[in-house]
């Protein structure tokens, strides 16, 4: 994965701040022109991660106005099209069409390439995907989005909700994306495709497993009523990418304990087992070496640790 990358004001002049961000954003993610509603220093967080196609990222901010009038455009066209994820506090959209309230558990999804005015009254947290039009009209055949489109990720549609989830795992740094997922995803929530069901639960599954590998009585009965659909359509999701769904279970807590061997030296083995889910620590021990084709010890010895 991409490294993330963060940019703050905290501990910038309070003069410099709106100015950095605009510059920032400028050249990390889209264009705006920023002011403020109140007298108070802006404060802002934003983490970025630049994929193959897609570019992600989580902002935070204090209240403020953003705008992107035809002169920035102008002068700094995106060529892309945006989706804002709202986590915290209300925003409003203004456009050529009206206007709209976003609130948190709500995506927008719309073309930076029109005016529009965005303004955050207590401010705000959101995760943002910015995609180039020619990745956005590969998968949906459109050029461009006339009006913008509101969609609900919690608790609404499973391929909304499992679009965010996709794009926060990537930002916390717990996962790679998928970006084809991510694209089929995003088609669906324009309309111009219907998400394969397969695909949006194969998504979920592999999120909630992640969030619970820890506990070694992680089940498919759990993961199937902690994304809320039956065992079977749970065995269908992983048949179809062809793997069960115990082999990847195993595959993944290997994965995490061998991450773990290298990244915590002074830790023992079996801790490092029984934080990653196995009850024993001999069977950790018959399945590492079975999975990697060492020991796990010899992770440690090859790095001359």
């Amino acid at each position: 994965m991409t490294r993330l990358r963060s940019f703050s004001t905290a501990e910038l002049p309070a003069e410099q701040r709106i100015g950095l961000w605009e510059d920032h954003n400028r050249a990390a993610l889209i264009g705006l022109r920023c002011r403020m509603i109140s007298d108070e220093p802006f404060q802002g967080t934003e983490l970025n991660l630049q994929l193959d196609r897609l570019h992600l990222a989580r902002v935070r901010g204090s209240s403020h106005v953003v705008e992107r009038p035809a002169e920035v455009i102008r002068s700094s066209p995106a060529d892309s099209i945006a989706v804002y994820l709202t986590v915290f506090g209300e925003a409003f959209f203004y456009h050529d069409g009206g206007v709209l309230t976003l609130r948190p558990g709500q995506a927008l999804i719309c073309d930076p390439d029109r005016p529009f005015m965005r303004g955050f009254s207590r401010g705000l947290e959101e995760l943002a995907v910015k995609v180039p039009r020619a990745t956005f009209r590969e998968w949906t055949g459109l050029e461009a989005l006339p009006a913008p489109i509101v969609r609900d990720f919690a608790p609404g549609d499973v391929t909304a909700r499992t679009f965010a989830r996709l794009v926060d795992r990537a930002l916390r740094g717990d996962e790679p994306v998928d970006e084809d997922v991510a694209l089929h995803l995003l088609a669906s929530m324009t309309g111009r495709s219907t998400a394969d069901p397969g695909t949006a639960h194969l998504a979920n599954a592999r999120a909630f497993i992640e969030d619970h590998l820890t506990d070694p009585g992680l089940s498919a009965a759990r993961v199937a009523a902690g994304i809320g659909i039956s065992e079977r359509h749970l065995s269908r999701a992983f048949a179809g990418a062809g793997v069960s769904l115990p082999q990847f279970v195993l595959a993944r807590r290997l994965e995490r304990a061998r991450a773990r061997l290298v990244a915590e030296p002074r830790a023992a083995v079996a801790e490092i087992a029984a934080r990653c889910g196995f009850g024993s620590a001999a069977y950790f021990s018959q399945a590492f070496r079975a999975h990697f084709g060492v020991r796990a010890t010899d992770v440690r010895k090859s790095l001359g640790i």
